[in-house]
This record gives structure tokens, sequence and C-alpha cells, in this order.
């Protein structure tokens, strides 16, 4: 058992959040495990020693939080970040003064001057962007860096080869600013032997031969995991850093995040009664039920319930595992606490809702999604703890 797991094991005060001290206004609590995330990092640096390994930290951190994630990230070498768009990059900038930050959604129409009073880099997928941002880089006199994205083949932002071969017969566009990046964002890395990320990868050569040379960057958390073929100068770390699982049958990363619900209240019900909206699950028992204070408006997502036909989610109280009764509501869950001591099962007490026992992807696996969606629908209301770091 890891330091993070022994910390995040137990789920009474105070064990469950080691020094942190209970809050009669958290409803739930989302721990950080930044300790976690470095070791993540360091995982994946080592997995591709030849290019320099960059932060993803868009959508506020896989929704944990992107300034603490990213300060402890710079605290373990990250020297470049990715966010998704400028205001996040903007809401960055203060907390990393000297980072390289790129906006991966690229250039908006007269956005040029907001990147330049912070110092970021627009990746610029579309020959018009392209054209404003030269455009403005000539006319300020401000060689601004920033990198070009090609489509290989996902078919959402990028230039295709025709745009490409359009570029290069525009030089007086590439010398009016520094392409300090060229990449491109493979589309199966999640899944091993995939014919077509070979392909992708031997178009991003052919792509990249037609434009000066230029740093280049291919793989994403998955493509990290598939090996040298895909690192070139420069890998983008995401989802792995944060817990996840990017590639099919890749060994687990460090668990980064627990989230733990509030208890409200316990109830007892009998055979016959049913539980939450549409009497979806009818008890065949004598049965505690916990009602805790998480819901899918909080992104405990609704298909986590569960129902006479079809078994729910669980959580955990110390030891004893507890599946979810009925439907997920708006605020609220209820859970099956029949088997845990009232000791334990009490209100005020604290159910494990996503943690080392039980992780981002076998969450989403039960919610019928992907761990990237669990992570970023972690919701406002739930109080967050940076652990280490």
């Amino acid at each position: 058992m890891d330091g993070a797991e022994q910390r995040l094991n137990e789920t009474t005060w105070p064990h469950t959040a080691g020094h942190i001290a209970p809050d009669p206004r958290d409803t739930a609590l989302l721990l950080i495990d930044l300790d976690a995330l470095r070791a993540n990092y360091r995982r994946l640096r080592d997995m591709a020693p030849g290019a320099e390994t960059a932060a993803v930290v868009k959508a506020d951190g896989y929704g944990l939080g992107a300034v603490p994630c990213a300060r402890a990230l710079a605290a373990e070498g990250a020297r470049t970040f990715f966010v998704a768009t400028l205001g996040e990059a903007l809401d960055l900038r203060p907390a990393l003064p000297e980072a390289t930050i790129y906006v991966l959604d690229g250039l908006a129409p007269g956005a040029a001057e907001h990147f330049v009073a912070a110092q970021l880099r627009p990746v610029l997928g579309d020959l018009a962007e392209i054209e404003e941002w030269a455009g403005y880089c000539r006319a300020t006199g401000y060689a601004g860096p920033a990198a070009i994205h090609l489509d290989t083949g996902f078919n959402r932002l990028g230039l295709d080869m025709t745009g490409v071969q359009a570029l290069a017969a525009r030089p007086e566009w590439l010398e009016a600013f520094d392409p300090a990046l060229v990449m491109s964002h493979l589309a199966c890395a999640d899944t091993q032997g995939d014919p077509k990320t070979d392909v992708q990868a031997t178009l991003f050569d052919e792509m990249r031969a037609l434009l000066p040379p230029a740093p280049a960057s291919l793989a994403a958390s998955g493509g990290i995991q598939l090996g040298p073929r895909y690192h070139y100068d420069m890998t983008r770390a995401g989802v792995a850093l944060y817990g996840g699982q990017a590639l099919e049958g890749a060994p687990p990363m460090q668990p980064v995040v627990t989230l733990l619900a509030r208890i409200a209240t316990v109830r007892e019900a009998g055979p016959g009664d049913t539980v939450g909206y549409g009497a979806a699950h009818t008890l065949t028992r004598p049965s505690r039920i916990a009602i805790v204070t998480a819901g899918y408006a909080d992104g405990y997502i609704r298909l986590l319930g569960g129902s006479d036909a079809r078994e729910g989610a669980h959580g955990f109280i110390g030891p004893h595992k507890v599946p979810v009764l009925g439907r997920v509501s708006m605020d609220l869950t209820a859970f099956d606490v029949t088997n845990v001591p009232g000791a334990l099962a009490r209100r005020g007490g604290w159910i494990e809702l996503l943690g080392p026992r039980l992780t981002v992807d076998e969450l989403a696996a039960r919610a019928q999604t992907i761990g990237y969606e669990v992570l970023t629908s972690l919701g406002p209301r739930y109080t967050r703890h940076f652990i280490g770091g």
C-alpha cells in the first residue's frame, strides 16, 4: 500500500483527510494527491527520455484545479503547458510567469494582442489563423512563437495536406513569426496496435517535410506509452497524469483523486419498499439506507444508479462496499449500508465514491463512459483539498 492509499483508505474523521479539519459546510470532499500527480509525471517522462514532457492542464486541470496541479508539475520539472482556451491560459499565466503556455483551440479573430500581452502561444490549425497571426506579427514587429497544428486523420483541428501545401507556398507568412512547434494528434492511441496510428505518424513526417524545420509533437498520454516511434521532440501528458487510463492494457497510473460524500441521514425501510425516482429499486430485505449529499449536478453521473434490473455503482465506508440504491438524483444518492456498523454508517459520516479502490476508469465503466468525462465532470460544489505537492 503506497502512502496515498494509506492516507485515503479510511472513511471516518480524522483518518480520511489526514490534517484536514471537518467543516459543516462541506457536502463532499475532493482530495487531490499532488505527490501522486508528480509521480505520474515522472513515470511518463521516463517513458520518453529523449523528449520534453509537456503537461496538459486544460479543463481546469481535468477537473482537479489547473493552478495547483500546474504548480506541482512545474516543481517536478515541467516547462511547457497546454490548455484549451485563451481564458484558461490567462488564468494560468500568473501562477507560471516563466512557463511556455500553448492554447490548443487556436487563435480567435482579433485575439492576437491578448496572446502577445500575456506571452502565450496559439496553436494555429487553419490558414486564416496563420495569416492573421503572421499579419499581426509583421505589423507590430513581434516575431511571436506559435505552434502549427497538422491534421493527420482526426478531422478536427489542423491543416490537412492541401493546407500544408498552401502554407508552404506562402513563405512570407512563416517568416513573419516563429513556428516553434509542429504538432498533430493521434485518433486511436488508446488501442495497442491500431494501424491508423502508424499511418498518422507516417503522414505527420510527410507533412512536416514540407515546412521549415521545427520541434515536433505527436504523442499525448496514450501515444507516450506506445513507444519511441511517436515521441518526437515533445510529448503532451494529459489524462494519465491524473490517474486515468490512456492505453488499453497499460499498467495503471497512481490514483490522484479521492471523492468523499457526506451522509445526510440514515433511514430504515422494509421489503417491498422502493427507493428514489421512478421507484426503480425495490428492496428485498429490511434495509438501512444512507443518503449522501452528491448527485448528478456534482458529476456523479446518473447512469451510476441502480434498479431492479441493473446493478449500480458502489462506494466504500471503511472496508465495507456499499451499493447505490435506485437512481442518482440531482443533489443526493442513496446507498445500502445495511451491513455496515452503525458507528460508521451514521449522519455526518462519509462514503468514498471514488479513490484508490474505485478508480476513475472503473467508475466510468459503470457509467458507460470514459475516465476523461468522470474527471472533468467533478463539480464545483466539491471542496477541494490538495495533499502533498
